[in-house]
């Protein structure tokens, strides 16, 4: 009989999912079928397309470059049927849809990948679907990526849930996975518009530096089609930047229409497109340490080092690396350093108040307790010299931890499944509740001693 009914309860799952893609792809159709026209924020055309550099490509060296990336940038592309399955809805590959300003957005699921191989539930109005207090007035929204969506726990297990039902109060979830710091930026300010609150929890998960520079998250990923079924990878929003000249640029999706989308089937329109990207030479340099060839990277990154003001001498495999880390990493944090100043300057234009989420994985969590010193302490100097409210995940679980007499690996079991499992999701909400609160006026009800009568035991 348990079998039976797990057997009906699992044909009851797939008949709602084969029911959800039905309606799904009947709306792409007809969102397909509208204007193509892509318009940025409040209606404003979107800053423009990346337009790379024109090197000199006269020596035999630049056209080894060239090559190397035209070669790298075909095994990456997409067939056209992949990009057809995604933008029509067929395929939603961790459901995730088509958004010319933002690059993708999430949609309504169900997935197996809860914690004990649950399936989880993903609803998403607009915001990730409200539970608790869900009737009353909205006064905090949050922004980030998919530890601010909480990937991997159903809708009312997320710590914006669990945060609201200790506050009394809703909280909104505008979190999408993969985003970066600046797409998420983009999305409070489209948001903000829509459905504004007057205070925001701003989460920055430790890759999402380094995603601020992607221009088409393939180009990092490196998802061969020899290793991946369809489409996973997509362009977005992005910025190029460089720490010593303070350079700090905004770049629209490269693929900013549906139609567009199909570029990435095309190799030489992504050669002409990200042969001089960012991120695609440091990626070419450290595909070059693997094969054991670092001598083909070492002129072209020598030359990106001295243009973001690094005196480089590379001339070993542990040089080239060292130098490509320090620009990646340099480059991740100034650009989110950059884009805070710019939340900030927004929130005071908006009369708005931010408070700061900082959230690490489970590696970055177990390095920091074998001794590690942190990668973005530059990033933290610079949130401590602005004197912004934030609140510090990766130092959260160090004083945890110490609480525990337990092995690191058991440690992490307990709070993650890749993302926060419950667990991490709860510890999550109960670290940021005391900055929260303190910033809230008036208090929420748990807090509000002096207006409200309550019996004191």
């Amino acid at each position: 009989m348990a079998a039976r009914g797990l057997n009906i309860r699992m044909r009851s799952v797939a008949i709602r999912s084969v029911v959800f893609f039905i309606m799904w792809e009947s709306l792409v159709a007809t969102a397909l079928a509208a204007d193509e026209t892509s318009v940025g924020l409040d209606g404003r055309q979107p800053p423009p397309a990346s337009k790379p550099e024109i090197p000199n490509r006269g020596s035999k060296e630049s056209e080894g470059d060239d090559r190397q990336a035209k070669e790298y940038l075909k095994t990456i592309l997409y067939t056209r049927k992949e990009i057809g399955d995604w933008i029509s809805g067929r395929v939603l590959p961790y459901a995730k849809t088509y958004d010319n300003l933002l690059g993708w957005v999430h949609a309504d699921s169900l997935i197996r990948d809860g914690i004990d191989g649950s399936i989880v539930t993903y609803t998403h109005p607009g915001p990730r679907r409200m539970i608790m207090y869900a009737d009353k007035t909205c006064r905090i929204n949050t922004y980030g990526n998919s530890f601010t969506h909480c990937d991997q726990v159903s809708d009312g297990e997320t710590w914006q849930e669990i945060l609201a039902a200790h506050l009394c109060e809703p909280i909104r979830n505008f979190g999408i996975t993969g985003f970066s710091v600046y797409q998420a930026y983009l999305r409070m300010k489209k948001e903000e518009t829509r459905t504004p609150a007057e205070y925001i929890i701003f989460n920055i998960y430790e890759d999402d530096h380094n995603r601020n520079l992607d221009s088409w998250t393939n180009i990092r990923g490196g998802d061969i089609r020899e290793t991946r079924s369809g489409l996973r990878n997509y362009t977005q929003p992005h910025v190029r930047v460089n720490p010593s000249t303070g350079e700090f640029l905004e770049f629209r999706n490269p693929c900013p229409t549906r139609q567009s989308v199909f570029n990435l089937s095309d190799p030489n329109w992504l050669h002409e497109t990200f042969k001089d990207d960012f991120v695609l030479k440091l990626v070419l340099a450290r595909l070059n340490i693997r094969n054991n060839t670092p001598e083909k990277s070492y002129a072209k990154i020598t030359d990106l080092a001295q243009q973001h003001g690094m005196e480089a001498q590379i001339d070993s495999i542990e040089t080239l690396r060292q130098t490509v880390n320090t620009l990646h990493i340099g480059a991740g944090l100034f650009a989110t350093m950059q884009i805070v100043e710019n939340i900030e300057d927004y929130a005071a234009a908006h009369g708005k108040k931010v408070l700061y989420v900082l959230s690490y994985g489970m590696r970055t969590v177990a390095d920091s307790v074998r001794g590690q010193d942190r990668f973005d302490r530059e990033f933290i100097e610079f949130i401590e010299r602005r004197q912004l409210p934030y609140v510090d995940l990766l130092e959260a679980h160090l004083a945890d931890f110490a609480t525990f007499n337990m092995g690191i690996e058991e440690y992490l079991d307990r709070y993650w499944v890749s993302h926060y499992n419950p667990r991490g999701n709860f510890f999550t909400a109960f670290s940021a509740k005391d900055k929260l609160v303190d910033m809230l006026q008036p208090k929420p009800v748990p807090y509000d001693f002096d207006s409200i009568l309550f019996i004191d035991p």
